[in-house]
């Protein structure tokens, strides 16, 4: 588990992390959002125990980063941003070190070595050397570097830069089957992603926490009135008149043979069957009904701004 509590950094009198609260529990893959500069990379640093903090405290698993700092590394596998690789190492090579440096020989580096090798996809470049690989190869080589002592904690810093769309979507499912027996932190900046993985998300700006929830929650919380947009053929001035007077907050443009139509609702009001029974009843015809449904890419526009 990991658990957060009043934790702030600053660099001089830039304050980097703002007294920020969360915690995150053991089978829960959670994104961690925030635009450059909002003080992610920062956080994600400090509970790896790459930084100290300059106040507050982070327990892993009931350990205190600053006092525990060596067990806690031991729990957590962390692939940072940079993604640094040897590039003039075999990737076999670079991975028998790091499993070395973590204490891993023989036997059980071979298990190791072969269980992540299939877990990554890197069966075709076991015999290359790190900088003869593709971009999105060395993502996986760090990724598989950062997992290759089976951690109970997984934290990622933009863990499918470089990929193929295939290779997205199977780094994706990877992800998810680790956070079945793992505690997985993924930060991404293709909202998309986080999205299709997380089960809840954590988004900061500035310094602070400004939304933690599912998707669907901060959807809900955040995302206000529905937009629905209609075209509509058969409409008069009358008609016209007779729906503004039926339906609120609307707008109605006149194209070549139609009228395109916008109402805009709160969530709880759907007035889609009553749009269509007003439809039939005066003789209208409708060639289109969109519900504009809001996403992640949305919600994180809002709130960071």
């Amino acid at each position: 588990m990991i658990k957060v509590k009043k934790l702030v950094k600053n660099y001089g009198t830039f304050e980097a992390v703002k007294s920020i609260d969360f915690s995150i529990d053991h089978g829960e893959v959670v994104g961690f959002l925030g635009a450059n500069g909002a003080g992610k990379s920062t956080t994600l640093k400090i509970l790896t125990g790459y930084l100290n903090p300059t106040s507050g405290s982070v327990l892993i698993n009931n350990l205190n980063i600053e006092t525990h700092s060596h067990e806690i590394k031991k729990m957590i596998g962390y692939l940072p941003e940079s993604n640094p690789l040897y590039y003039d190492m075999f990737v076999y090579d670079l991975l028998k070190f790091t499993a070395n440096t973590r204490g891993i020989y023989d036997n059980e580096f071979k298990n190791a070595f072969d269980k992540v090798i299939a877990q990554c996809g890197l069966k075709e470049v076991v015999h290359k050397k790190v900088g003869e690989c593709s971009k999105g190869y060395k993502q996986r080589v760090g990724l598989a570097c950062a997992m290759i002592h089976d951690p109970k904690i997984l934290i990622l810093d933009e863990p499918v830069t470089g990929l193929d769309p295939n290779q997205i979507i199977e780094i994706r499912q990877l992800i998810k089957n680790l956070g079945k027996e793992k505690l997985v932190l993924m930060s991404s900046h293709i909202l998309q992603e986080i999205e299709a993985t997380v089960d809840r998300i954590i988004i900061i700006d500035h310094g602070n926490i400004v939304a933690d929830g599912t998707t669907k929650k901060l959807m809900n919380q955040f995302m206000g009135n529905v937009k629905l947009s209609l075209e509509v053929v058969g409409f008069t001035d009358t008609k016209i008149k007779k729906f503004k007077e039926a339906f609120n907050k609307v707008k109605i443009k006149k194209t070549k043979d139609s009228h395109k139509v916008t109402i805009e609702y709160k969530k709880k009001n759907d007035p889609r069957l009553d749009i269509f029974n007003f439809i039939v009843k005066n003789k209208l015809s409708l060639l289109e009904m969109n519900p504009q449904t809001a996403n992640l890419e949305d919600i994180f526009r809002k709130l960071t701004n």
